[in-house]
């Protein structure tokens, strides 16, 4: 302490007895010491920022966390093919719609159907801003034998950057290739506007529409094929969990596991559709800010806004409740409060048609930790021993008024979204007492491929 002092007098040029220099050389600390800490700070500051900018380029070049790869965006990019449905990008300021359409048919050779046979006769099931969604049959395979399937069309009036989305959501599904529990992909046409993407039609519709007809007092009735047992329940669940883990083995999710997102076939064979979050994560990286997804199907750490990984999709037993009761998840909690009471650790009670084995394995998938939750294969395991020594005679059935209005509220979606399934319902109620689907006057198909 005395050598700093005196060598602060030195530099002063003061001498020992002089007291003015006493005040300088207080003076001059007074300067010194907060600059050095500000010089301190700013060289800190510098190491973080320099360490922040290094960690966000490595992840942009390595996979992204839990297993989601970060591709190149799609905005301002485009694509050429690259083997088996790998991307390959090129400038999209460089491409007009018709060298792109020129590139993707090429790209698509193999899933490329005849104009006319998909345009022949085709029968509006909806329309959208984008297009138009039509029903038609085709002859796929078997040239004896038309297929019905589902044509998403693309407007002929589309801009570049919708043709391009329509092109990688086409490439999206040749990149997933075949499983039985997702929708597939049958076809395109692609070598000019209005582009066509041709999907399977699954006629029975979706999981909620059947759901809510399983509701209804009515199992009773001879040929009826809407009796839900226990063991039925896990046959679906292990569908489901089956397309899952398809799309983990190719470093995707699903993001959004609900009733609304399931098709079912005649023979209770189901199929996940409603993959534009995986095709999101696919083809961008990450999910779009404005991909709304109801909030009481959200996992806990997506409602906090932290990383969506396979473990989100863990929590799709709540589509096991669903199926249980008809109705949608914590039908007692208002949906804007659903993440205060997660934070509180509770869950869903257990419903009383749900057996505690079933209600187990649902717990298990409802930590709040998603470390806790099992893993998908150990999920499947669960389900397959359970699903052994289930009920399969005793009905589930919870014969209550749907009221559409008050599942939406309950649910916190628009009634809207929940169009088809309230069409698919009431044209079952009508063909109880028509008779037939054409005398009522009524036809709906799925419109979840999406």
């Amino acid at each position: 302490m005395g050598d700093e002092r005196g060598m602060t007098r030195m530099l002063l040029e003061c001498k020992l007895s002089d007291k003015l220099c006493i005040i300088q050389e207080q003076q001059y600390e007074i300067i010194v010491i907060p600059a050095f800490l500000v010089g301190i700070f700013l060289i800190l500051l510098g190491v973080i920022l320099w360490l922040f900018i290094r960690e966000q380029r490595a992840q942009r070049r390595s996979p992204g966390p839990q297993g989601i790869a970060h591709l190149p965006p799609s905005r301002g990019l485009s694509w050429e093919e690259a083997g088996h449905g790998g991307n390959m990008f090129v400038p999209l300021k460089e491409t007009s719609v018709e060298s792109l359409l020129q590139i993707s048919t090429h790209a698509l050779a193999k899933l490329q159907l005849p104009r006319e046979q998909v345009s022949e006769v085709l029968q509006q099931i909806h329309n959208g801003s984008c297009g138009a969604i039509y029903r038609t049959k085709v002859y796929i395979g078997d040239p004896a034998k038309p297929k019905s399937v589902v044509v998403k069309a693309l407007k002929e009036s589309a801009g570049l950057q919708e043709v391009q989305d329509f092109l990688g959501r086409i490439q999206f599904y040749q990149y997933l290739g075949k499983h039985k529990n997702l929708v597939q992909l049958e076809g395109c046409c692609t070598e000019r506007l209005p582009l066509y993407m041709v999907l399977e039609d699954v006629a029975q519709g979706d999981l909620l529409s059947f759901l809510w007809i399983c509701r209804r007092d009515v199992m009773t009735m001879d040929g009826l094929p809407y009796d839900l047992t226990e063991k039925q329940i896990y046959h679906i669940g292990k569908q489901v969990l089956s397309a899952l883990e398809f799309l983990q083995d190719k470093h995707l999710f699903h993001g959004d596991v609900a009733a609304r997102n399931v098709l079912i076939q005649a023979d209770l064979t189901a199929k996940l559709c409603g993959l534009g979050l995986a095709y999101e994560v696919h083809s961008r990286g990450a999910i779009s800010s404005t991909r709304v997804v109801p909030l009481k199907w959200l996992a806990p750490e997506r409602l906090l806004l932290t990383s969506a990984s396979i473990k989100g999709d863990i929590s799709c037993t709540i589509l096991i409740f669903s199926i249980l009761t008809g109705a949608p998840p914590y039908p007692e909690v208002p949906p804007t409060s659903i993440l205060q009471y997660l934070q509180r650790r509770k869950i869903m009670k257990r419903p009383s048609s749900c057996t505690h084995t079933m209600y187990s394995l649902m717990k298990s998938c409802w930590h709040w930790s998603e470390g806790s939750r099992p893993s998908l294969g150990e999920l499947h395991s669960r389900l397959e021993a359970a699903a052994r020594t289930a009920n399969d005679k005793a009905v589930l059935q919870v014969p209550e008024l749907v009221v559409p209005e008050l599942y939406a509220a309950v649910a916190g979606v628009s009634v809207q979204s929940l169009s088809y399934s309230y069409k698919h319902f009431i044209l079952f109620l009508f063909n109880i007492y028509c008779g037939q689907e054409e005398n009522c006057g009524l036809s709906v198909t799925p419109q979840g491929h999406a």
